[in-house]
């Protein structure tokens, strides 16, 4: 059976998630309710990570075996009909070999978040950020990110019911950059990683935030990590400002 793979973008807010779940919405069920309109199924696919939900994806990856022998662009033409009116795009399909694998193939996996800094209500951007009416201070910031850079023990920025058999990760980036949105002054935080653990990103950015603010010093962000202590992580912060950006691996599929 041809695999193809499929570079997915999507709003995370009507879905409880990219993983399908019973008698609920989720992205990977709507991809595979349009795939069955054009093949016979039940069809399953699988995707590079998994997010939570209102967490929105940018290049989500996911591959998927099909009988036919589909033209890529023809396939993703397709699929975009059928996937008409969820928010749900495929941007680019590709053929792939039969041993390549969305999640495995895997090599690392870049998040952005986004805080909308001002006190009226957003309106545009709604449902896509996190804002926040005070200010922030982006250096402050960037230097309690930098004490998350490199391979840590990381328990404190991990979720209760994380089920990764490991807490040790290697963290590559955690750039924060200050950025002149539509809607006014944004915090953009730029993450990079082979691979997460749940609420990783979300447990820095909510940590960070209270840094920008001035309730935590840079030096504390080095305290909670070394704690090793769920207890000792900063507010979470919501999902509706994090959007899965990019997978990479040691070959685009996607390539012209």
């Amino acid at each position: 059976m041809p695999r193809y793979a499929l570079k997915v973008e999507y709003q995370g807010a009507p879905f409880a998630g990219w993983q399908r779940q019973k008698q609920q919405p989720s992205v990977q069920g709507a991809i595979e309710e349009a795939l069955a309109r054009l093949e016979p199924g039940p069809h399953t696919i699988a995707a590079a990570g998994r997010t939570d939900a209102g967490v929105h994806g940018l290049g989500q990856v996911a591959h998927c075996d099909l009988v036919k022998d589909w033209d890529p662009f023809r396939l993703s033409e397709a699929l975009n009909y059928h996937l008409k009116p969820q928010p749900v795009a495929i941007v680019a399909a590709a053929r792939v070999d039969d041993d390549w694998h969305a999640r495995f193939s895997a090599v690392e996996r870049q998040y952005l978040f986004r805080i909308l800094v001002r006190r009226a209500p957003a309106t545009h951007d709604a449902g896509q950020v996190w804002q926040v009416s005070h200010p922030l201070d982006v250096a402050a910031m960037q230097a309690g990110a930098d004490m998350l850079l490199g391979r840590h023990d990381f328990t404190t920025f991990r979720s209760s019911i994380c089920q990764a058999a490991s807490p040790v990760k290697t963290l590559d980036e955690l750039r924060v950059e200050a950025v002149d949105g539509f809607s006014g002054p944004e915090i953009h935080f730029h993450v990079r990683a082979r691979s997460f653990l749940h609420n990783q990103v979300r447990s820095f950015v909510g940590t960070l935030e209270r840094v920008g603010a001035g309730a935590w010093a840079p030096a504390d962000v080095r305290s909670a990590l070394e704690a090793c202590d769920r207890a000792a992580c900063g507010p979470v912060c919501p999902p509706q400002g994090l959007y899965l950006a990019r997978v990479g691996y040691p070959a685009d599929p996607f390539a012209v």
